[in-house]
């Protein structure tokens, strides 16, 4: 059953054939209208499936998930070795970390003095099947599946309705929060290559309301000042709707109701006065808005994180599930195929990993991991720490089609690294074992679609639950099984 009330769109709404978007709707101090949508909205994300728990899981009740999109290089990070061509060797020195035997690069001294506290996936693998390219292995890694639509250069188009769900929108249906707060944030950046925006971001199928909350500051990626600029104006309630006024719209809903008894009885399975009240308390409460406002830390943890975009990215994530946020996708604050601090380095890989992307996640992925044990949520948040592959072991040669200077590495999806830590992971282990030159796991190797769903199952979801698609067909979350090695 639904409710319409006619009336004119609102002039913002660009795309008015869409319906009203997320975002929208959590602007209810326009009318009492868009306050029952977000009630809808929150109703539609306590949808539960039957899904059994495997014993020891279910520990994670949020996920914070460090995308590095672009691609880094596992050889100049944390998979370095040695007795090797020079043109395969890191241009890097090697540095001991806290685990005995285990070495990351001079590019990770902070780390790793807190990789005890974690697992290293040393055997991230898969084939390549118009996948070479980051758009196309984004949505592989956000989604868990391929798609049909695949050009020889990888790239895919724009997002759709008819989309795999991103994971995170999947969990915020299938374990809704607890708290009146946002459930999904995206933030700084949407998931980019070239034109391609937001693939793999999205709900798709599952409708707009399982959307992500995307917070993206104005300001170029180079603007490391970025969410010193944050905007939530969405979330907070007009200054002419005074609490008296909310309650004067909550008790008009109330009298609607009394004057539609067969309504009523129709929908009271469905809690809809509930959600309502969420809604309310969502905006009213101040709850979100609150979390957003990084300020409130002290000068000393602001910098702990590292005064860029990704370190304070970081660290509003980790203010985001402390308030009851589910799930937080930090994505690298750069276009996947770009310069600078792009993990994307075809040329001039020494100088900007050394002095630009190196120094950013290393300050702020150590000083999330720190932060999170410190609190004792490290216990309950999931932490992740991957991009959609790794680089080729030689420099200077072309895997995907593109140009790459001798001081260059490819795209490499046969062997790449990735971190978690948190919500019943293994704390100091080593998973998997990539051969002399990293080219291909020796032992244990980890497809993406395993990877997510370890993480399904670290929040008590079976990777096999069935969704619906845009068709009505039943779908696995992921065609793949969960790794037992990670979980303590």
């Amino acid at each position: 059953m639904i409710i319409r009330i006619p009336g004119q769109p609102g002039k913002d709404l660009c795309d008015s054939h869409l319906g009203v978007t997320r975002r929208d709707v959590l602007r209810v101090g326009g009318s009492g209208a868009l306050g029952l949508s977000l009630g809808s909205l929150l109703q539609l994300q306590s949808a539960q499936a039957n899904t059994k728990v495997p014993v020891g899981r279910g520990k994670a009740k949020s996920i914070i998930l460090c995308y590095l999109q672009g691609g880094p290089s596992h050889l100049d990070l944390w998979d370095p070795k040695e007795g090797v061509p020079d043109n395969v060797k890191s241009s890097f020195s090697k540095i001991s970390t806290k685990l005995p035997g285990v070495q990351f690069t001079e590019l990770l001294p902070k780390l790793s003095q807190v990789i005890d506290k974690t697992t290293l996936i040393r055997s991230m693998s898969y084939t390549p099947n118009g996948l070479f390219n980051h758009t196309a292995a984004i949505y592989q890694m956000m989604t868990g599946y391929t798609t049909d639509k695949v050009s020889p250069s990888g790239q895919l188009e724009p997002p759709s309705p008819k989309d795999f769900p991103n994971f995170g929108s999947n969990i915020i249906r299938l374990k809704p929060a607890n708290e009146p707060m946002l459930p999904f944030v995206m933030l700084p950046r949407p998931l980019q290559e070239s034109n391609v925006v937001g693939k793999g971001g999205t709900a798709g199928f599952l409708g707009k309301a399982f959307d992500p909350y995307t917070l993206y500051p104005p300001g170029d990626d180079l603007d490391m000042k970025k969410m010193d600029k944050i905007n939530v104006a969405d979330l907070e309630m007009r200054a002419d709707v005074y609490g008296g006024r909310m309650q004067r719209r909550a008790r008009l809903l109330d009298t609607i109701n009394a004057g539609m008894p067969a309504i009523d009885r129709a929908v009271k399975d469905y809690k809809l006065n509930e959600y309502y009240d969420q809604a309310l308390t969502l905006i009213s409460s101040g709850r979100a808005r609150d979390a957003f406002s990084i300020e409130q830390e002290s000068r000393e943890t602001r910098d702990m994180y590292g005064r860029t975009t990704f370190g304070q990215s970081c660290l509003l994530a980790r203010r985001l599930v402390e308030a009851g946020t589910r799930v937080v996708e930090v994505v690298w604050p750069k276009v996947a195929n770009s310069d600078n601090h792009s993990w994307d380095v075809h040329t001039g890989l020494s100088a900007r990993m050394k002095n630009q992307a190196g120094p950013m996640l290393d300050t702020g992925l150590s000083a999330l991991i720190n932060d999170l044990d410190d609190r004792g949520l490290l216990e309950e948040t999931l932490v992740v720490a991957v991009g959609e592959f790794g680089r080729s072991p030689q420099r200077g040669v072309s895997t995907s089609g593109n140009g790459n200077s001798d001081d260059g590495r490819d795209h490499w999806p046969y062997c790449y690294t990735a971190l978690m830590a948190g919500a019943g992971i293994k704390r100091g282990y080593v998973h998997g074992q990539s051969d002399k030159t990293a080219s291909a796991p020796l032992v244990d190797p980890v497809h993406p679609g395993e990877l997510l769903a370890t993480i399904y199952e670290s929040f008590g979801i079976a990777p096999e639950t069935i969704v619906y698609n845009h068709l009505n067909q039943p779908r696995e979350l992921v065609k793949a099984e969960s790794v037992s090695k990670l979980f303590a």
